[in-house]
Parts: C-alpha cells; sequence; structure tokens
C-alpha cells in the first residue's frame, strides 16, 4: 500500500474515533450523578461502571471474529448504531435498572475497540503501527476533551438533553463511515477467514491462562490490570471529587477535559519520542510508574490545583501504558489472526473493565473514599514488578524511525 493511502485511512479511521468519543464523554461524566439521582449507592454506581465492561466482554471476541470474517467495516458501523441505542435508553431512563441496561448495551457496542485496531493494522505497514496507535489515541483523546464541554453546555442551555445529543452523533458518524470509511484490502470477505481456525478465540485464551508470562500472555496482563487500576479510578472518581471538591454534574466535566487534555499531548507529542528511546517495553514500564503516582497523588491534594498536577500522572501513564502494549500484540499475532488477538486482548480487558470499578466502588462504601486509590496503586505497582519480563521485539532505536514515518504531514 502506498504510504498516502494508508495516511489517508488512518485519518478518516481517527475521525471516526474522534466522533464516537464525543458521544462517549457526553454521557460518561454524568452517569454519576444521573444513577444517584435515581436512588443507587456507591456500590451501584461502581456496578453501573463495570456494567459497560461486562457488555464489552460478551461482545469483544465476536466482534474480532466477524471482523476477521466478514471484514473490519461492517462491525465498526453496526457498533456505532448500537451506541446510538444506548444513549436514547440512558437519557430516558426512569429507573436504575435502565441505566444498567444502557452501560451493558453501549459495551456491547464498544466490543470493536478490537476491530478498530485491526482496521488499522491492516491500513498501515507494520513498521509504523507504534506511532500510528499513538495518532489514533490522539483522535480519541480530542473527543474525550471536547465531549464533556459538549455535555456542559447542553446542560447549561438545555437546548438538547445530553443522551439524545450522543444519539445522535453517533448516527452522524455511521453515515460519515459508510461513505468515507473503506475496507482494508487485506481484511476483505473471506481472505482472513481461512486463516482463522475454528475455535481458535478459545484456544487464544486457554493459551494466555496457562502461560501468563509467555509473549503475548505477559502483555495481554500487564494490559488487563493495568486497565483494571485506571477502571478502579474511572468507578469512583466522580464520587469523589463531589464529597472533597463538591463537583456536580454541571462542572465534573472540566476534570475530564483536564485529563483529555495533557493525554492528547502526550500521544500527539511525547510517545514517540519515549518509543524511540525506551522501546516499547520501556515505555509501558514508564506508563506503570506514573499511574501508580497519580492514584496516591490524587489523594493528597487539598485544593484545585494540586488536584490538576497530581491527575496529570494518570493520563500520563496511561498514553504511554497502553498504544505500547497493544502495538506489542499486534506485532506478536500470527499472519491473519490480528483482529482475533487484539479482541482477545480486548476481553481479557473486559474482565478488567468489570472488576476494577465493581471493587473500588464496594471499597468507596465500606473502607473510605480514599481506599480504591491506594489498593489500585498497589496493583499497578505489582504489575511493573511482573512488567519486567517483557522484552521489546526491536532496538529502540529502530522503533523509534518508524515511529517518524507514521506521523501524517497532511490528512489516521
Amino acid at each position: 500500500m502506498k504510504a498516502r493511502d494508508f495516511v489517508s485511512r488512518l485519518w478518516v479511521l481517527m475521525l471516526t474515533v474522534f466522533v464516537d468519543m464525543i458521544g462517549f464523554l457526553i454521557v460518561l461524566p454524568l452517569l454519576p450523578f444521573y444513577a444517584e439521582k435515581l436512588g443507587a449507592d456507591p456500590t451501584r454506581v461502581g456496578a453501573l461502571v463495570a456494567a459497560f465492561a461486562v457488555g464489552q466482554l460478551a461482545a469483544a471476541p465476536l466482534w474480532g471474529r466477524l471482523s476477521d470474517r466478514y471484514g473490519r467495516r461492517p462491525m465498526i458501523l453496526a457498533g456505532l448504531l448500537i451506541a446510538a441505542v444506548a444513549y436514547v435508553v440512558f437519557e430516558s431512563a426512569t429507573a436504575v435498572w435502565l441505566l444498567f441496561l444502557s452501560r451493558f448495551v453501549q459495551g456491547a457496542g464498544a466490543g470493536t475497540v478490537g476491530v478498530v485496531q485491526a482496521y488499522l493494522s491492516d491500513s498501515v505497514p507494520r513498521r509504523d503501527r507504534a506511532k500510528a496507535l499513538g495518532w489514533l489515541t490522539v483522535a480519541t483523546s480530542a473527543g474525550t476533551m471536547i465531549g464533556p464541554v459538549v455535555a456542559m453546555v447542553a446542560l447549561a442551555t438545555g437546548w438538547l438533553e445530553p443522551g439524545y445529543l450522543a444519539a445522535g452523533l453517533c448516527v452522524l458518524n455511521f453515515l460519515f463511515g459508510l461513505i468515507w470509511l473503506p475496507e482494508p484490502l487485506t481484511a476483505r470477505r473471506g481472505e482472513t477467514a481461512s486463516r482463522t481456525p475454528r475455535g481458535a478465540t478459545r484456544s487464544a485464551i486457554l493459551e494466555i491462562i496457562r502461560h501468563p508470562a509467555g509473549s503475548i500472555g505477559a502483555l495481554v496482563l500487564v494490559y488487563s490490570l493495568g486497565m483494571m487500576a485506571f477502571m478502579a479510578l474511572n468507578g469512583v472518581i466522580a464520587l469523589y471529587l463531589e464529597r472533597v471538591f463538591g463537583a456536580t454534574a454541571r462542572n465534573m466535566g472540566w476534570f475530564y477535559v483536564w485529563v483529555a487534555a495533557v493525554s492528547l499531548v502526550m500521544r500527539a507529542v511525547v510517545l514517540g519520542p519515549v518509543v524511540k528511546r525506551r522501546g516499547e517495553a520501556g515505555t509501558l514500564r514508564i506508563g506503570l510508574l506514573s499511574i501508580a503516582t497519580g492514584l496516591v497523588a490524587l489523594t493528597l491534594a487539598g485544593s484545585l490545583w494540586q488536584l490538576a498536577l497530581a491527575a496529570m500522572f494518570v493520563p500520563i501513564g496511561t498514553a504511554l501504558l497502553f498504544p505500547a502494549t497493544t502495538s506489542m500484540v499486534s506485532h506478536r499475532a500470527a499472519e491473519g489472526q490480528t483482529g482475533l488477538m487484539l479482541g482477545v486482548q480486548q476481553s481479557f480487558g473486559g474482565v478488567a473493565r468489570m472488576l476494577g470499578p465493581l471493587w473500588a466502588g464496594a471499597a468507596f462504601q465500606y473502607y473510605g473514599i480514599r481506599s480504591p486509590f491506594y489498593i489500585a496503586a498497589g496493583l499497578v505497582l505489582a504489575v511493573w514488578l511482573f512488567s519486567q519480563v517483557v522484552r521489546d521485539d526491536e532496538p529502540p532505536e529502530e522503533l523509534g524511525a518508524e515511529v517518524e514515518i507514521a506521523v501524517p504531514a497532511e490528512p489516521a
């Protein structure tokens, strides 16, 4: 594929995930406040956050397998329509169980994350994937930054309910993808299906369980446990800021805007040089240490400027940890099974996304509002020790050169 072709596809995919993430972050900051209004306690708020992961866990391997058989594009478009339905249910919910339903359906639609990553892997040369994944997360971070602002404006003006606005964006995104998002040539219908044997998903999952320190297993474990700690934070952060700093549905979005801005800068500017200098394995280890630092620092913040400073460490860490880990998994997947392995990674990540908010909400309610942060920080430090088994596939200097090639000069 010509360089101009894969850069163009990367930009189209970036725009797709950008708009999708705006819709997602319109709703996410409001969830705890909507739930409390309907009578939910912190444990059930954590369970609501986890319900998204349950849906994603159930759907991710299926999406990956279907995308290997029928193509990436149809699955991405289907996920957008499913998300639109979920947002409508969210906004019209009159009971907590409807919020649970909304989160589950939304998670099922978001199970296509692995498909999006596989689409990128099909469209971008192997040597360019680390930075391309970084640019994809740049678009994600930009949407994360804008979505909460849109939600706050919608609440302040009353011109449109946030959930319905998010649903409308999903429909517009579907129409955009229908017109402008092509199917990667390497994932045309039937081309990858013959390479994916029956039972491959179960075999891949069992292999990782049996050999957690293996070539791919170690990466999946690092990714999943890092995600568990991160989602534990997400499960209680709104409740924590409500109690300590008086946050409300009308101003909670500013926290997400700040975190997303830091993440955007990290992924657009810093990720490439760090990979060049430290390699992907070194990069993910730095990310783990940064997340652990941020989790502890958040509990020590006594003012808004201290909160802003402490909160920086978490997006710095996630911007380094998750793209580097996913890139290494895509490198090590067998030919024709990239979508399968990324879907399996998302499956394990789904378990982590489910468990993190569940225990964090319960710890918040029964052991103190700071306890989830300390537990998560301890988990991340344990993962950092385990991550010493991970080694780079290529020297850092070569990875850095690849990273620079993938930076698009003009409109991933």
